[in-house]
């Protein structure tokens, strides 16, 4: 298949939502908070659970890595998105498109990965208590974050080596705020049975294949609560697989419903982008809060790092 090689040096217009200014200063707004509490919890989550010997944990060496996603996530397509709701021109460059494109894959496909080694992480808490420690070596931890990042690489490699090379035939506009999947295949002039059969493949690989290993662990989570007669550790584990279920939710039901359907499936353009919109903006900036707001040990752990011991005075 010919590269169509006219479009690598003109921009893209990102068409985003300027199909109705009277909402692109409302989404402006929505996006800086949410990308300030993005950047301010996740930020947080990552120092404390740093700085914090109490968290230095498997648990919470996963979730610093979840909240260096988010980060590197929204990083890469807000500021972007900014320039484009608040000034007059609507353009991306080729370069700009592609590292968009491409660090949207990578970053995803890492954080459906790594969803399911945390899943993993709460059954051996849950099942495997007086063995936790020995199963869930800092050596396996490592190795099960370095995996989900490889895996999250090698998958964003094919999809975009393939998508790139469909010829566009002079289209430039781009139907959403970013640059990502779906939007470029459908600039392609030409219909690829290859990418649809590729991209379905990887989504078995990363988004179902992780999400059945997440309901797995989950249901036999569920037994073993079932059996706890301690309401203090009853409570407790809710809490914590709790949080960890509704990021679940929130990330995967988004994904599936995007990525998980045939390009041929009628879908509205609005439909598309606002589903675009949840778990590219609101969700990453939900997850810090998910995680703090029903977690006593993050909440504590920022309470003594946030006391500050004044001098005695003489």
């Amino acid at each position: 298949m010919d590269v169509n090689n006219e479009s690598y040096a003109t921009d893209f217009i990102l068409l985003g939502f300027s199909d109705r200014p009277q909402i692109e200063r409302i989404i402006s707004v929505v996006v800086v908070i949410s990308y300030l509490v993005t950047l301010v919890g996740n930020s947080t989550i990552i120092l404390v659970s740093y700085l914090d010997t109490q968290l230095h944990t498997p648990m919470y060496f996963f979730l610093s890595n979840l909240s260096l996603l988010d980060l590197c996530y929204t990083t890469s397509i807000v500021p972007q998105m900014m320039v484009n709701l608040w000034g007059p021109k609507k353009s991306i460059t080729y370069g700009g498109c592609v590292l968009q494109f491409f660090f949207a894959l990578d970053l995803g496909a890492t954080e459906c990965l790594l969803l399911a080694v945390m899943a993993y992480d709460r059954y051996a808490a849950v099942c495997q208590p007086l063995h936790y420690t020995v199963i869930m070596n800092p050596q396996l931890c490592h190795k099960m974050v370095i995996t989900s990042w490889l895996g999250g690489l090698g998958s964003a490699i094919i999809v975009c080596s393939l998508t790139l090379k469909l010829p566009r035939c002079g289209h430039r506009e781009v139907d959403n705020f970013f640059c990502e999947m779906p939007a470029l295949v459908k600039m392609a002039c030409v219909y690829s049975k290859v990418i649809e059969i590729v991209v379905f493949a990887l989504g078995v690989i990363f988004l179902l294949a992780p999400l059945s290993l997440i309901l797995i662990s989950y249901g036999v989570i569920t037994r073993a609560v079932m059996r706890i007669k301690s309401a203090a550790r009853w409570k407790k584990i809710l809490n914590t697989c709790g949080s960890h279920l509704t990021v679940v939710t929130l990330f995967y039901g988004t994904l599936i419903s995007m990525y998980m359907k045939p390009q041929s499936h009628s879908r509205s353009q609005d439909e598309g982008k606002f589903l675009t919109f949840f778990y590219t903006i609101i969700t990453p900036s939900l997850n810090p809060l998910i995680y703090t707001l029903r977690n006593k040990d993050v909440k504590s752990a920022v309470k003594r790092l946030l006391a500050v011991k004044m001098p005695t005075m003489p």
